[in-house]
């Protein structure tokens, strides 16, 4: 469909996952839903939670996929066949355990980077070229096994920056829904001031 947008924020469903770091992507796509007054319904169809908004003068569909982080290739898949949507008006937020907290980068596609969520969208989409917004989470030392990491909660020292983080990555959403992905990036890649 030629004016839809799909904006994805991976995470984990579940009380137990929420406001973990390994959920950024559910953290932004509702602070998107929040700010835009869009209300949460369950689409079972997309085994997803879907938010639906009219913004810059494009219809914008949020989804949170509920179906855990290592397949949520399965929702994505289904919605981009449903709406028929080319990859360009696809955007993916995901966190990234490489990148500092309090840094987002956005590119146009790429490499998985290790991260399950995003294979399993590249596998389903049979494309790494759709847009992916990376939210920077860190990581305490430099062992590959960072599971407990990422699935601990944000730490009450990190609230603040966590909110300007999630604030500087909604802007850029919309500068990508209004400008286009290249003005996006130039415009709010790189780490945010605390």
């Amino acid at each position: 469909m030629e004016n839809v947008f799909l904006i994805v924020g991976l995470g984990n469903p579940g009380a137990e996952y929420t406001k973990t770091r390994h959920n950024a992507g559910f953290l932004l796509v509702e602070k998107l839903a929040a700010g835009w007054k869009s209300g949460w319904s369950n689409e079972r169809k997309f085994t997803a939670r879907m938010a639906k908004a009219e913004h810059n003068g494009r219809r914008v569909l949020l989804c949170e996929p509920q179906t855990f982080m290592n397949l949520s290739g399965e929702s994505v898949g289904a919605l981009m066949d449903f709406y028929q949507l080319p990859l360009g008006q696809v955007l993916v937020a995901v966190d990234d355990a490489d990148l500092p907290f309090g840094e987002i980068r956005l590119r146009p596609g790429g490499s998985s980077g290790g991260h399950h969520g995003l294979e399993s969208i590249e596998q389903h989409l049979g494309s790494r070229e759709f847009a992916r917004l990376r939210i920077g989470i860190g990581r305490k030392d430099s062992t590959r096994q960072i599971t407990n990491y990422v699935l601990g909660k944000f730490e009450a020292a990190e609230g603040e920056l966590l909110e300007k983080v999630l604030s500087r990555a909604a802007g850029q959403v919309d500068c990508w829904l209004a400008e286009g992905l290249p003005k996006a990036m130039s415009l709010y890649n790189g780490k945010i001031e605390t």
